[in-house]
């Protein structure tokens, strides 16, 4: 299992719209002492949407800091295939709603199998969102999606929590 050892930081539409948030960012990395390599945005597929061409000028100039970008809640927006292979992102995330019934609903299988096809060609990592069951997990492994993210390994613990919850882990039996 691969663990990539960033933290990731949902944006809304209206911070990542804020003209003064790669300055602000910037500055709480360095004040923090944070490499830009340890963060990761993650931004809905709609806010990138909403102004495609300024959301593609946004994103490189983070690319270009070093910070990886995720496009959260992949298959759920009005995406553009043109737009996607344009955006500087590395990361397409699926969201819980096709996870939700993999192990029932054909279609959630297909766009599931479909998102990570598409993500691995395009050389993009896919993480797939709210998995909960062990059979969850089991297929996403099997489909190539390598890194999963959801109730089944933790619900949201404090920072405290969290700390203790990394240095108790077996990760190997996960």
């Amino acid at each position: 299992y691969k663990l990539t050892g960033r933290m990731a930081i949902n944006l809304s539409g209206k911070q990542f719209q804020q003209t003064q948030l790669l300055e602000t960012l910037s500055d709480k990395l360095q004040v923090n002492a944070c490499k830009a390599e340890w963060v990761e945005l993650e931004i809905t597929e709609n806010y990138v949407m909403e102004d495609p061409e300024q959301a593609i000028l946004t994103l490189q100039k983070f690319q270009d800091m070093g910070i990886e970008i995720a496009i959260d809640d992949f298959g759920t927006g009005y995406s553009s295939l043109s737009y996607l292979k344009r955006l500087p992102i590395n990361k397409l995330k699926i969201d819980q709603s096709f996870v939700r019934d993999i192990l029932n609903d054909e279609d959630d299988r297909v766009i599931i199998t479909s998102t990570i096809s598409l993500a691995k060609n395009m050389n993009l990592n896919v993480i797939a969102e709210g998995v909960e069951t062990k059979e969850q997990k089991e297929f996403l492994l099997k489909q190539g999606c390598e890194l999963i993210q959801g109730y089944y390994f933790s619900r949201p613990v404090s920072d405290v929590e969290m700390t203790k919850l990394l240095n108790s882990v077996d990760w190997k039996n996960l």
